[in-house]
């Protein structure tokens, strides 16, 4: 019996040792298959084509691919004010992502851009690295962050006492860039005719409120190849960190963008 369980092992190490070696026949195959079409694309000084990318390339030899998808990305915005501010550049603001629960899962300080799908700049795209499939998310924006709510309404009431028999879109020029008037005014639901002395304490405290969290629902994210960078792509695991060769297939190697 020992002998037979000596005769079963051997057996069973001789199937792996042939599994293994049948793979190691593949990926060489792949491989040379490979480099003999990417060589007629040399011998030729032709452009290699669009579809022979890094995925595909590590696909056929066997890897995992993590899906692709756009991580330091513009984020596509609801409805129209955004669009109607498109091109405004505003520097100096404090901006939040906040989810469904109403966590705060980023906040950063800096610039951000109007577009006309929506947001764009450094702090959105730096947000946009932290949404998580499944979650809905808005964009919370306080257009005065050196200003607590108490000094922000003391310096509209200054700007209005100043200009009290001028129209609101006038008085706000000194507080808020031109294209941002109309799409305040008509966030607080008030025109934009309206004289600053017939401008009521519950309007400017509407007017405090949306300044200091202006918010936007976030309704998807623009295409991958809008990206700076993306998230996804070869799987890590398939991967020797320390000479980033792959796993799989002898004498091939990874670097940049192709890695998840």
């Amino acid at each position: 019996s020992e002998l037979t369980q000596i005769h079963m092992q051997k057996e069973s190490m001789d199937e792996d040792f042939a599994k293994q070696q049948e793979k190691q026949k593949q990926a060489r195959e792949a491989l040379l298959s490979l480099e003999q079409e990417l060589s007629r694309y040399t011998v030729k000084s032709e452009k290699i084509p669009n579809n022979f990318d890094g995925y595909k390339i590590a696909q056929r030899l066997g890897h995992t691919i993590v899906t692709p998808e756009g991580s330091l990305v513009p984020l596509e915005c609801e409805g129209e004010d955004c669009l109607d501010m498109q091109g405004l550049s505003l520097r100096n603001v404090a901006v939040k992502l906040v989810n469904q629960k109403n966590k705060v899962v980023f906040e950063d300080f800096g610039e951000l851009l109007f577009t006309h799908f929506g947001l764009s700049g450094p702090t959105i795209l730096s947000a946009s690295a932290h949404r998580k499939k499944g979650d809905t998310y808005r964009i919370e924006i306080d257009l005065k962050p050196a200003l607590d709510e108490q000094k922000l309404d003391a310096r509209i009431l200054r700007d209005f006492e100043e200009n009290q028999n001028r129209d609101l879109e006038n008085t706000l020029g000194a507080l808020l860039p031109r294209s941002m008037i109309p799409v305040v005014l008509r966030r607080i639901g008030v025109d934009g005719a309206l004289q600053a002395n017939s401008f009521t304490k519950q309007n400017r405290r509407a007017l405090v409120e949306l300044l200091k969290n202006f918010t936007l629902e976030i309704t998807g994210k623009r295409p991958v190849a809008e990206a700076i960078i993306t998230s996804g792509g070869i799987k890590v695991s398939e991967i020797d960190p320390k000479t980033m060769a792959s796993k799989k297939v002898s004498g091939l190697y990874f670097a940049g963008e192709v890695i998840d």
